[in-house]
């Protein structure tokens, strides 16, 4: 399974960007998972559901089925700092590639969606994963490609090929 990032300040656009990209890539014949940082307080689970009450209860996991999807629900031993690479990834079911949005501090490689409009700097030059830049802007002096961010498909082009990922097209 390979695994491809995207990565950037919050509100620059990096959950649009990839739900443009996936059916790019899955419309190509790739399996493709997704696992997206959220914020500490995150909750799936909603009080006065029968799940969110075992987890109350002291449930470590609650699975959830139905006949069409399951979730699970894992409840960590302490606040971490920091969920581990190595700890999240036994649990993806094998596919082609896995995007991960967010998780900034993991080892892959990953593209930086960047906004000039949002006044932050660019994460590119002091990270040394960003393979490339996605932007709504053209940037000038880049040691990386830089990226249409309005091209899903060549987004697309540029993870697969990246990646060197056979696809169907």
């Amino acid at each position: 399974m390979r695994i491809f990032g995207v990565s950037g300040y919050s509100g620059s656009g990096k959950t649009t960007l990839l739900v443009k990209v996936i059916p790019q890539l899955v419309g190509r014949g790739l399996r493709v998972s997704t696992i997206k940082q959220a914020n500490p307080d995150f909750d799936i689970d909603k009080p006065g559901k029968d799940s969110y009450q075992h987890r109350s209860a002291g449930a470590r996991e609650v699975l959830i089925v139905s006949a069409r999807r399951w979730a699970l629900m894992h409840e960590f031993d302490g606040p971490q700092d920091e969920v581990r690479m190595e700890d999240i990834l036994p649990r993806m079911a094998p596919a082609d590639l896995l995007l991960v949005e967010g998780f900034r501090t993991w080892p892959y490689s990953r593209i930086e969606v960047h906004r000039p409009a949002l006044g932050r700097p660019l994460m590119q030059p002091s990270d040394p994963h960003v393979v490339a830049v996605a932007s709504d802007a053209r940037l000038e002096g880049l040691a990386v490609p830089l990226l249409d961010l309005d091209d899903a498909a060549g987004v697309a082009d540029f993870i697969i090929s990246h990646c060197r990922l056979e696809t169907v097209r």
